[in-house]
C-alpha cells in the first residue's frame, strides 16, 4: 500500500471543481441500474445517466452503481439526474479520501475503505455512497465482484432485500465492504506465523525486511479502516430518517464487525511490534554465541602464545643464563605436550563452567 494516495486538486481551486487526473490504466466506466421492489425486479447493464431519471419516479427502490473511473462528465450527468452536492462529487473523483458520512439535503453521503490482498500487499480502494429515500448510488473503480452476492439476494423473491428498503440495501453493501477486512487479516495471520517461524529457526536479512513491510501495511491499513467504526455509530445516533428502525438493528451488527477487525488490527500490530523485538534480540543473542566461542579459542592462545614466544627468543647457549630446555633432546615434544596439555586442560574447564 502506497504511503500516501489521496488524488487532490492544485491548492487554491474553488471547492466542488470536478478536474479529471491524468489517464491510467483503469476499467472501462460501466452504469449498472437495479431497480426492484417485493414483486419484480429490473436489471441493466451499461446504460447512461439519463437513462435513470424515469426510474426514480416509480413506487420502487432504485440501485445505481457506477464501476470504473468516472470522467467529469459523467459525474456531472449523474450528479444532475440525482441533484447530488458538487462537494461530495468531488470527493468522489478524488480517490483516497478518510471514510467519513455527511449530510447533503435529504441524502447522505458515505465514504467507505475496500481493503483487498493483492500479492501480499493490501490495495485499499475507495467506495461511495449517495443514499436517498427511494435511491442508492454507488461508486467503485474496482471489480463487482464483492457485490455479486447482493445482486443473487436480491433476484431472489423471498429474499429481505427486495422487501426492505434502500437503507437495507446500504447496510448489506456497508457490511460486505467491512467484512472484506476478515480475509485481509488471515492473510496477515499467517504471514505472522510464517515470520514467527523463521525468527525462532533462522532470522535473516530478509525476515527483519518482512516484518518491516507488514508492519507498514498494518499501520496504513488502520488509519483506512479505524474511521468505518465511527461512520456506523454515527448512522446509529443520526436522525435523519433515512434509516428505519429495524435496519438499526443490522447496523448494530455491523458495527460489531468493524470492532472485531479493529481489534485483529490491533492485535496483529502488537505480534508485529513484539517480533521485531524478539528478532532483534535472536540477532544479539546470536552475536553473543559467536563472541562466546571466539572468546573461549582467544583465551586458550593466550597461554600458548606466551609459551611459543618465549621460546621463540634467540640466546647465546653459552651464557650460564641461557634456556637449559634448548639443549634437551627432546624440548621440542616437551613444548608442544605442555602447549596441548594446557589447551585441554583450559577446554575442560571451560566446559564444566558451562562457557560453551
Amino acid at each position: 500500500m502506497a504511503f500516501f494516495t489521496k488524488r487532490y486538486h492544485p491548492p487554491g481551486t474553488a471547492p466542488g471543481t470536478l478536474i479529471e487526473a491524468p489517464a491510467v490504466d483503469h476499467a472501462p466506466l460501466r452504469i449498472r441500474l437495479i431497480d426492484y421492489c417485493a414483486d419484480e425486479i429490473t436489471i441493466r447493464d451499461d446504460v447512461d445517466a439519463s437513462e435513470c431519471g424515469p426510474y426514480l419516479q416509480r413506487d420502487s427502490m432504485t440501485w445505481v452503481h457506477v464501476q470504473g473511473r468516472p470522467t467529469e462528465a459523467a459525474l456531472q450527468e449523474l450528479g444532475t439526474a440525482f441533484s447530488l452536492h458538487s462537494l461530495a462529487l468531488e470527493d468522489v473523483l478524488n480517490t483516497g479520501q478518510r471514510p467519513k458520512v455527511e449530510p447533503f439535503d435529504d441524502q447522505l453521503f458515505i465514504i467507505m475503505s475496500m481493503p483487498l490482498m493483492e500479492a501480499e500487499l493490501v490495495n485499499v480502494q475507495q467506495i461511495a455512497f449517495f443514499l436517498n429515500k427511494t435511491f442508492l448510488v454507488s461508486f467503485y473503480e474496482g471489480d463487482f465482484a464483492p457485490f455479486e452476492l447482493i445482486v443473487k439476494r436480491l433476484r431472489d423473491n423471498g429474499s429481505r432485500l427486495r422487501t426492505k428498503g434502500v437503507d437495507f440495501l446500504l447496510y448489506s453493501l456497508m457490511d460486505v465492504v467491512i467484512d472484506q477486512g476478515f480475509p485481509v487479516l488471515e492473510n496477515f495471520g499467517l504471514q505472522l506465523e510464517d515470520l514467527e517461524e523463521q525468527i525462532l529457526m533462522a532470522a535473516g536479512r530478509e525476515t527483519l525486511e518482512k516484518i518491516h513491510v507488514v508492519k507498514r501495511e498494518l499501520i496504513l491499513l488502520r488509519r483506512m479502516l479505524w474511521p468505518q467504526r465511527e461512520i456506523i455509530n454515527q448512522l446509529l445516533r443520526g436522525d435523519d430518517g433515512l434509516f428505519h428502525e429495524d435496519t438499526l438493528v443490522y447496523l448494530r451488527d455491523c458495527y460489531d464487525h468493524t470492532i472485531q477487525v479493529m481489534d485483529l488490527l490491533e492485535t496483529y500490530r502488537d505480534m508485529t511490534g513484539s517480533m521485531l523485538d524478539i528478532y532483534l534480540s535472536s540477532v544479539s543473542n546470536r552475536m553473543n554465541d559467536i563472541m562466546r566461542v571466539l572468546t573461549v579459542i582467544a583465551t586458550i592462545f593466550i597461554p600458548l602464545t606466551f609459551i611459543v614466544g618465549v621460546y621463540g627468543m634467540n640466546f647465546d647457549r653459552a651464557s650460564p643464563w641461557n634456556m637449559p630446555e634448548l639443549g634437551w633432546p627432546y624440548g621440542y615434544l616437551v613444548v608442544w605436550g605442555a602447549m596441548i596439555a594446557i589447551a585441554g586442560f583450559m577446554l575442560a574447564f571451560f566446559r564444566r563452567r558451562g562457557w560453551f
